[in-house]
């Protein structure tokens, strides 16, 4: 197959193999380089994957474990209290759009992301603030984990942080299965060994899909059958296979993405478009990623195909394939989206994390996430006046919110950072990233509205009120300026309160005020109207903490959009460092039963505990020092923990461990303890 837009993937691989697979990571035909062995001590959890049955022949390399998904059970998984998502999926809303030229519940995007190589994956974050922290959920409506390869394993759970973040902006997560192309090693028996039927006629390792996906907690599947040399009857298993995942998977909510692969004769032979050869695996999924060598006609086809189906067109991704070049990605953006027309087709982006990839070795999290805004929102930073020629998301696709019900609250934590603070104050020096402590950032980032010069609005490292990461405006304010913050749906009382915790950096004295729309605008690309309330006026120093009540707004109606207003002269840095909203104080509390499961001589510790009855937001674990210092040592939805590397101190008999339960509004519950001897 002649390739329209050549990549690095059809480049690495080479003749009849060429014709357009999905790759792993380097296409991972080797246990990654450089990884240390697992010990027998080793207490890490990771994130969990598989084959369907029989393992390859020889070894595994360093740090890999293969395993068989046809003999995995929850009773015998010792990592599932770590790996299990509890956040639920939200509901979300889409606003009228900010800018004229997207558009509401038309195309979609999934994206396809490899967060870290197969193996190896720890499953509650890691030591270093260096991750690819997606925040631009209100874009997506899919997140694919993608990953495997023949040396490791080719079906894969996506880890607990992923998912937690991703739900709690409203946004399913799929595991992956990739049977490799035989170029990388993949064997066709893999691919029997997916679609056995048993004795009776049922498909063990569908069933065995589906109860991973419940155990996890996650959304479903994205099936990727590239090994060559089936034949028609292996065609046919497969769809049956397909028929038989979703049926069994509905019940639970479970959806099923299907790849442009495989055709109905059991051949791998990439189509690019939906037809008669691969439209039978279509039915049988709820969604279908087109290959990348689509066209403006085989995507106007395709589209005209799904509604014949009685499906809709919005049901097929057409895969853009951003791994190697990013936003300088060669992509004929009329033919999915043209100017001044609906969407023909939804989109897929393959390997979005090219945003912090293709940074080089030391990056900042600050590098990254400036990279990343500009993937999703322009090369302008602002989705109201979207431009350039990357066809960003935002100036194609309606954001979306989940920011529906009271209490609310966002630190501007983004699941990664250089320090974990609270209250303004470092409670721990390490680096860290943890995407499930995530917040439910803006989606808008960033709507800034000012007849002078536009100040630059990101999210910075180097000071947080709590977690890891503030809003900073920087700039010199001319003129009056309001950032535009959250999208919302929340309901208005005559006890409505709104905390801000802001400070000023330099510069000032800055004048801030809370910007309260309580109307959406009639047209896309129309601004909210806001009412101004006091905040303060802020002269340089520390952090300070402002209550605003809303009563003044009339007592009731429908909050549809949070702002901030600034007023000043000259140069100012001014952070925002958390936003809640209430109408009650919040009561939060203990969890029970905290234990120390497993522990090693070398500072590795796995621990447990019984649930807070009534809503938590997550879990905190601190380290008691003599002398009464709490130390930050990890946070988790779950309700298990693993920390590593800790020493006694001077003269201290025992560690002290503390947990406390969060609330949506960030109230921390009373501790709940713990000591263990060195």
């Amino acid at each position: 197959m002649t390739r329209n837009h050549p990549t690095r993937r059809t480049v690495v691989v080479s003749s009849a193999a060429a014709a357009a697979a999905l790759l792993t990571p380097a296409a991972a035909a080797h246990a990654v380089p450089g990884r240390a062995p697992k010990a027998a001590d080793d207490l890490q959890p990771y994130a969990s994957y598989w084959f369907p049955d029989s393992l390859p022949s020889g070894t595994p390399g360093e740090g890999v474990v293969w395993r068989s998904l046809a003999e995995w059970t929850p009773e015998g998984d010792a990592d599932l209290a770590f790996n299990r998502s509890t956040v639920p999926l939200a509901e979300r809303f889409t606003p009228v759009p900010v800018s004229a030229s997207a558009r509401a519940d038309r195309a979609r995007i999934a994206s396809l992301v490899s967060f870290h190589p197969t193996a190896g994956n720890p499953a509650q974050g890691a030591a270093t603030a260096d991750h690819y922290a997606l925040t631009h959920w209100a874009y997506i409506d899919e997140l694919v984990f993608w990953g495997g390869s023949s040396a490791e394993g080719i079906v894969l759970a996506p880890n607990a942080p992923v998912v937690d973040a991703a739900h709690r902006h409203g946004v399913p997560v799929l595991g992956n299965v990739f049977l490799p192309p035989t170029a990388y090693d993949g064997q066709l028996q893999w691919t029997r060994d997916l679609v056995q039927r048993d004795a009776s006629g049922r498909f063990p390792v569908a069933e065995k899909m589906v109860q991973v996906a419940t155990a996890y907690g996650f959304d479903g599947w994205f099936v990727n059958a590239e090994t060559g040399g089936g034949d028609a009857e292996l065609g046919r298993q497969m769809l049956a296979f397909l028929k038989e995942l979703k049926r069994l998977g509905e019940p639970h909510g479970l959806r099923i993405t299907w790849y442009d692969s495989m055709t109905a004769n059991g051949s791998v032979d990439w189509q690019d478009e939906l037809n008669a050869s691969n439209q039978d695996f279509f039915l049988a999924s709820d969604t279908m990623f087109v290959n990348f060598n689509w066209n403006t006609a085989k995507l106007a086809a395709s589209g005209k195909l799904a509604e014949d189906l009685d499906r809709d067109r919005y049901e097929l991704w057409a895969g853009v394939d951003v791994e190697s070049n990013g936003w300088n990605t060669s992509v004929d953006w009329d033919a999915v989206l043209p100017e001044g027309a609906d969407p023909v087709v939804s989109y897929g982006f393959y390997r979005p994390e090219w945003t912090r990839n293709h940074l080089p070795d030391g990056r900042t999290p600050e590098q990254f996430h400036a990279a990343d805004d500009r993937f999703w929102t322009g090369e302008s930073l602002d989705p109201a006046r979207p431009g350039g020629s990357w066809r960003a998301p935002a100036s194609a696709v309606a954001d979306r919110s989940t920011v529906t019900a009271l209490p609310f609250a966002c630190t501007f934590n983004t699941g990664h950072g250089l320090r974990w603070y609270e209250g303004g104050t470092v409670r721990s020096e390490a680096a860290w990233n943890q995407l499930g402590l995530q917040d439910r950032l803006p989606g808008r980032r960033w709507v800034v509205r000012t007849e002078g010069a536009r100040p630059k609005v990101t999210l910075d490292f180097a000071d947080a009120w709590r977690g890891g990461s503030s809003v900073l405006v920087d700039g010199t304010l001319d003129a009056p300026t309001t950032v535009e913050l959250h999208a919302t749906r929340l309901p208005l009382s005559a006890a409505t309160t709104v905390r801000l915790a802001h400070r000023v950096v330099s510069g000032g004295p800055v004048t801030v005020e809370l910007g309260v729309a309580l109307r959406e605008p009639d047209r896309p690309g129309d601004p909210l109207t806001y009412d101004f309330l006091p905040a303060g006026k802020l002269t340089e120093g520390g952090w300070s903490e402002a209550d605003v009540r809303l009563g003044s707004l009339g007592g009731s109606g429908t909050v549809h959009g949070l702002a901030v207003r600034l007023t000043a002269s000259g140069p100012v840095k001014w952070r925002l460092g958390a936003l809640a909203v209430r109408d009650a104080d919040e009561q939060v509390a203990a969890p029970s039963g905290l234990n120390v499961d497993k522990a090693t001589g070398d500072g590795q510790f796995r621990l447990s505990w019984q649930p807070a009855p009534g809503a938590v937001r997550h879990y905190e674990l601190y380290r008691v020092l003599p002398g009464g210092e709490r130390r930050f040592l990890t946070g988790t939805c779950a309700r298990a923990a693993y920390v590593k590397g800790l020493k006694a101190a001077p003269g201290e008999k025992a560690v002290s461990f503390e947990l406390r339960a969060v609330g949506e509004l960030f109230t921390t519950s009373a501790p709940v303890t713990v000591t263990h001897p060195w």
